[in-house]
């Protein structure tokens, strides 16, 4: 089959076999539909895509040739016990007997059996169960013999038994594809900046540049009239809320050109506003403080619909958290006397974890699929706690955390610390120790960050040197230091819907949404919003 090419190798590396590489080549255009071309690769290359043994047993299953088709199978394991073996006989076994049953010929069934069942290497009384699963199959209910059925019947155990049979017999499905595909994998992996799912070019090496995330400002919002605290696009991606000092969160839409514009301005709080909360379904937005209590919004009007506690001095609250439903929502206050409570969207308490196990809630969050809350208590002391199974797990850190995010896919989150680091962790727990980010500068103020782009594959961070941060997982120190603003950055937002949209909110009262660079030979258009 191989005409002497089994010796020759390809590639400057000398690491590619020639033989192999035509066989993988005329599989590939099998597959894509080109068989004249693969025809005629096989003939001028002597190269088949078929080895002989598999060749041979095609030919023995389509004729029937049972004897001829257990002989190659038992041959071309190399270990006798193996479990696909075993597998590839009994459906072996399972045709040939049905064949002869189903022409009425069991004393030829019975003497196949007798002879061959050995092969197997199996007990009697799988036999037996073999023998018993071929008598009572639905295929045996007439006794008339369809030709057309048989012929099906031994395709699709040929395709059973391609997929059982292991290489070089028989080459992995689609492998050329497969091959190609994992080296441009390979090339992704190692590339910082991609940040897209579009296909990727064969015609070079894979290379994202800087435009792929967000780099430069191409909006400022300049609605607030006091320090911005925080910032939040919405799940969908539609709309942006932002929260400050002056007493109101905004929320903002994107249009379909990228642009924001003001939606709602929702009046209410007496106090700074710290932190807002979508809901799951974006048609409500938590907003509260440190010094201020929780207020429930409607998105579409910027209606109030409700505010929570009770009592006269209100329940304040320093983070909030909706689970996926969209109908309950849990609150952390900064007063150990109020503790943790799940509420309904009317205001009715659910649950509440209260007591001395429970000290100040610094922030907390739930995992999308809504199984755990995630809690920072007194500054260093991470919880994990699972609502179904009330198993909690306990990560202390040395320095006090300042804030906590969730990656989209819920199985990492990450914590800022005063002590200029960012350590993200496994949600599940197998990690002894955080992956740790550093570069920005956080000792004096909450700093927030996020998971973003495409995956989940960068982390972006405020910092208290007026820049904002952003990294790529796989490596500790910034990909890229973004200058605009004029004061501290407090809180950071990746669009998750847009991975090359990114929001930003400073003490400079100013909102920055940042997109990709764009070239130098285009003007720059940007007006203060």
């Amino acid at each position: 089959m191989e005409n002497g090419l089994s010796w020759e190798v390809l590639g400057s590396k000398g690491l590619v076999k020639k033989h192999e590489f035509i066989r993988i080549m005329v599989q590939c255009l099998y597959s894509l539909g080109f068989k004249k071309s693969a025809s005629c690769l096989e003939n001028e290359s002597n190269v088949s895509c078929k080895s002989d043994d598999f060749a041979f047993l095609e030919m023995y299953v389509l004729s029937g040739d049972w004897d001829g088709c257990l002989g190659v199978v038992d041959r071309v394991f190399d270990n006798g016990n193996d479990d696909m073996r075993n597998t590839a006989l009994y459906l072996v076994f399972k045709q040939c007997l049905f064949e002869y049953l189903k022409r009425g010929d069991a004393c030829t069934a019975l003497n196949v059996l007798r002879k061959q069942a050995p092969l197997l290497r199996v007990g009697k009384e799988k036999i037996h169960r073999l023998a018993c699963d071929v008598v009572a199959s639905k295929e045996m209910e007439s006794g008339e013999v369809d030709e057309c059925l048989v012929q099906d019947l031994r395709k699709r155990l040929l395709v059973e038994l391609e997929m059982l049979i292991p290489s070089p017999i028989v080459i992995p499905e689609r492998r050329l594809e497969d091959l190609v595909e994992k080296a441009v994998m390979d090339q992704i992996d190692s590339c910082l900046y991609h940040n897209s799912c579009d296909a990727v070019s064969l015609y070079k090496d894979h290379l994202c540049g800087r435009d792929q995330i967000p780099s430069e400002t191409v909006q400022i919002l300049m609605a607030h009239k006091n320090e911005v605290w925080f910032v939040q696009f919405s799940n969908n991606g539609k709309y942006l809320a932002t929260a400050s000092s002056d007493c109101t969160a905004i929320i903002w839409k994107v249009l379909d050109d990228n642009k924001l514009e003001l939606k709602h301005t929702l009046q209410s709080h007496q106090n700074p506003v710290s932190f807002v909360s979508w809901s799951p379904d974006d048609n409500k937005l938590l907003t509260c403080g440190n010094a201020e209590v929780l207020k429930l919004w409607d998105v579409d009007t910027g209606v109030l619909r409700h505010t929570f506690g009770n009592d006269n001095n209100g329940f304040t609250v320093s983070s909030c958290a909706w689970f996926p439903d969209s109908t309950r929502l849990v609150c952390g206050s900064s007063d150990p006397e109020r503790g943790i409570v799940m509420w309904d969207t009317d205001g009715n308490e659910i649950k509440a974890w209260r007591g001395t196990r429970i000290p100040k809630v610094v922030d907390l969050a739930v995992t999308p699929d809504g199984e755990s809350m995630i809690t920072v208590f007194s500054d260093k002391e991470i919880r994990i706690l699972n609502l179904e199974t009330k198993v909690e797990r306990v990560i202390p850190e040395e320095q006090p955390i300042t804030s906590l995010s969730i990656s989209a896919n819920g199985k990492f989150f990450i914590v800022n610390l005063s002590s200029q680091e960012i350590h993200l962790w496994d949600l599940a727990g197998e990690w002894k120790q955080p992956l740790k980010f550093s570069g920005h500068k956080q000792s004096k103020y909450v700093i927030r960050s996020c998971f973003g782009g495409l995956d989940s594959s960068f982390i972006a961070s405020g910092s208290e040197n007026s820049q904002v941060y952003i990294w790529n997982l796989k490596k500790a120190k910034p990909l890229e230091v973004l200058s605009g603003h004029s004061m501290t950055v407090n809180c950071v937002s990746w669009n998750p819907r847009n991975p090359r949209m990114l929001a930003s909110a400073s003490d400079d009262q100013t909102i920055r949404i940042w997109g990709p660079a764009k070239p130098k030979n285009q003007l720059d258009n940007r007006k203060p919003q």
